[in-house]
């Protein structure tokens, strides 16, 4: 846990800093602001430093965007819904959200859904089928998969059970 400290910074280390927070990862406008607000500087040297970091490229929303919904969707298996959720959290406008969404195929984000159903469907151990299929549907929903795909995909992997489990599961 951070412990509060009582140390003050000029504009210019606290430029320093930023450009040094910004240059290591991307960030959004809002984290950038929060971390100005934590180094206690006022509103007037917040936009200050906010524009010098714009003007000089350490700051790019679009960039942020496309390069959060990428890494979600590559590293973490996100889907869409769930990437735009966290970007509306972050503040970021319709325009950025758009053309992060643009960052990946539907060919690529189709074929990370069923290695991520297939995947999950395979190492859910439950015996009890409906059990089973309600742990997959809120696994893939959560992840921010769309719906019509979870519920499409959960008819496909049901099919493809053995006969008497299927008759014991009413629910398809």
């Amino acid at each position: 846990m951070k412990t509060p400290t009582n140390k003050t910074y000029t504009v210019q280390e606290a430029t320093q800093k930023l450009e040094y927070y910004c240059s290591y990862q991307e960030r959004c406008h809002q984290e950038v602001v929060s971390k100005l607000y934590e180094l206690k500087m006022i509103p007037q040297v917040i936009d200050t430093i906010v524009v010098h970091l714009i003007q000089n490229n350490f700051l790019n929303e679009e960039r942020f965007a496309c390069s959060f919904a990428r890494g979600k969707h590559r590293i973490k298996f996100w889907g869409k819904i769930r990437i735009i959720n966290e970007l509306k959290f972050r503040n970021i406008s319709k325009y950025n959200i758009d053309k992060a969404i643009k960052e990946f195929t539907e060919a690529e984000y189709l074929e990370t859904f069923h290695k991520l159903a297939d995947h999950h469907w395979e190492t859910i151990r439950e015996t009890n089928l409906l059990k089973k299929k309600k742990k997959f549907c809120d696994f893939m929903l959560r992840k921010g998969f769309e719906s019509n795909l979870v519920y499409e995909k959960l008819k496909e992997l049901g099919s493809l059970l053995p006969p008497s489990a299927q008759a014991s599961s009413d629910w398809q």
